[in-house]
C-alpha cells in the first residue's frame, strides 16, 4: 500500500524539518521521499531564506506587523483557539511565538483570555497530575507502536488508526488508518516508515494482535520474528501495566481530543486524508509541554539504519549448536523435542549453553527467545531466566 500524502505542503514541511536537523544525510532524506537531490536543495534553500512562505505559491506565515491593541491579542489567542480547542495558554503562547508574532503575554494572561471568553469548561480548570517522565536519549533508539480504539465509519466498517511514535523525541512517525490489527497491514505499513525514516533499535509493544501471541512462551510472533530477522528488538510491556506505554497512550488521547471525538470519516481514505495534516500539525506546530514546548520535529531526525530490500540469513558464531524448526515450530535437541513458537516455523534457532551443562539459552538471530533443560519433562522453550525458576 503506497504511503497516503493528501497534503504536499505537509510533506515538503517535513522533508526540509528532517534536512534541517544536524547531521542530516541529504542524498539518503531524498531517497526516502523519493524526490530528486536538486528538487530537495531547492525546498531547503526556500525554506532557509523565506520559511514557511518559501515552500508554497501563498504565504501562511502572519504579518510582521507589531501588536497595538489588546483587541488584537485577544483576537489572535481565540482564533488559534479556534483552531486548536483543547490547547491551553501555553501551547497557544508558543506557538504564536513560534509564527512569529511579538509581544505575546504570558500564559497565565492567556489562559485568562480565554476564560473570559467561556472557552475554557470547568472541568478543565481542575488540577492536573504530574507523571516522572522516562525516555531514551536518543532518537530512534526506540519506537512505540499500537492501535488506537478503533470507530465506526459511515460507510459501517471500523477505522484501526496505527499509530508510532519515537520514546525520545515524541515524533509521530506514522498515523495510519486501517482495517484491522492484521499482520500483513502492519508489516507494510512498517516496511513504507522504515523506507523513509530508516529503523528503529528497538520496538515497544503491548500484548495484543499482532505482536503478542497468547500460545507462545515468548509471546512472538510472524510480525516480531520479521522484526527480529531485521534486527529489531521487540520489547513487549507488562500485562495489565499501560503506563508503560505512557507516550502512546498520551498521543492516543491527543488525537481524540484534536481529531477524532465528534467527527464523522467516511471510509479509510477520508480517515487517512485527515490523518496526514493532524500528523504533520503535531509533528511541527504543536508545542509539546513534556519537551519544554518545542515541537517533535524540533528533537527527531531520521535513522542511519537502512532498510535491507533483501534480508540474508543470519549467521550464527561457533558459540551457538543451530537446529531448524519444522513448520510447526519444533526442534529436535539432544534427543528431545522442544516446542517454541510458530513465528520461527522453518527458521533456524541457536542454542548457547550456560555455565549448567544442561540448560541452554534459545536465540532466534541476535535475542535471547527463552531456554530450556534437557534434563526436564517438559519439552517447551521456556520465556525468563532460567535462575527464576528456582
Amino acid at each position: 500500500m503506497p504511503w497516503h500524502e493528501s497534503d504536499l505542503m505537509s510533506l515538503r514541511k517535513e522533508f526540509v524539518s528532517l534536512a534541517s536537523a544536524e547531521g542530516a544525510n541529504m542524498s539518503a532524506l531524498c531517497r526516502r521521499f523519493k524526490i530528486a537531490r536538486k528538487t530537495g536543495y531547492k525546498w531547503l534553500k526556500r525554506y532557509q531564506q523565506q520559511g514557511t512562505e518559501g515552500l508554497c505559491k501563498k504565504s501562511r506565515r502572519p504579518q510582521n506587523s507589531p501588536l497595538q491593541t489588546s483587541e488584537k491579542i485577544e483576537q489572535l489567542v481565540l482564533e488559534l483557539r479556534q483552531e486548536h480547542p483543547v490547547w491551553g495558554g501555553r501551547k497557544l503562547r508558543a506557538r504564536l511565538l513560534a509564527l512569529g508574532h511579538k509581544k505575546i503575554p504570558a500564559a497565565s494572561t492567556i489562559t485568562a483570555i480565554l476564560h473570559r471568553h467561556g472557552r475554557i469548561p470547568p472541568a478543565a480548570t481542575e488540577s492536573r497530575k504530574h507523571y516522572t517522565r522516562f525516555e531514551r536519549s536518543e532518537p530512534n533508539e526506540l519506537w512505540q507502536i499500537d492501535f488506537k480504539g478503533e470507530f465506526k465509519m459511515s460507510n459501517s466498517q471500523y477505522c484501526y488508526p496505527l499509530t508510532v511514535l519515537d520514546d525520545h523525541s515524541r515524533y509521530a512517525i506514522g498515523l495510519m488508518a486501517c482495517v484491522g490489527p492484521r499482520y500483513g497491514v502492519v508489516k507494510e505499513h512498517l516496511i513504507t516508515m522504515f523506507r523513509r525514516y530508516g529503523m528503529p533499535r528497538a520496538l515497544y509493544a503491548d500484548n495484543g494482535t499482532p505482536w503478542a501471541s497468547a500460545h507462545s512462551p515468548s509471546k512472538h510472533t510472524r510480525l516480531t520474528a520479521w522484526l527480529m530477522r531485521l534486527g529489531v528488538e521487540v520489547i513487549h510491556g507488562r500485562p495489565y501495566h499501560p503506563q508503560g506505554r505512557g507516550k502512546e497512550e498520551r498521543f492516543h488521547r491527543t488525537l481524540k481530543a484534536e481529531l477524532l471525538q465528534d467527527r464523522f470519516f467516511d471510509d479509510l481514505c477520508d480517515a487517512q486524508r485527515r490523518f496526514d495534516p493532524f500528523r504533520a500539525m503535531y509533528n511541527q506546530e504543536r508545542p509539546h509541554e513534556a519537551l519544554s514546548l518545542d515541537v517533535p520535529a524540533s528533537r527527531y531526525c531520521v535513522s542511519d539504519r537502512e532498510y535491507p530490500e533483501m534480508v540474508k540469513e543470519f549467521d550464527y558464531s561457533n558459540r551457538f549448536e543451530v537446529r531448524k524448526a519444522n513448520r510447526v515450530g519444533q526442534f529436535s535437541f539432544k534427543g528431545k523435542q522442544f516446542k517454541t513458537s510458530e513465528a520461527f516455523s522453518g527458521e533456524r534457532i541457536g542454542l548457547s549453553c550456560t555455565p549448567n551443562k544442561n540448560v541452554y539459552e534459545v536465540y532466534y538471530c541476535h535475542f535471547r527467545i527463552g531456554w530450556i533443560d534437557v534434563r526436564e519433562k517438559y519439552s517447551r522453550v521456556q520465556s525468563g531466566h532460567p535462575d527464576e525458576m528456582n
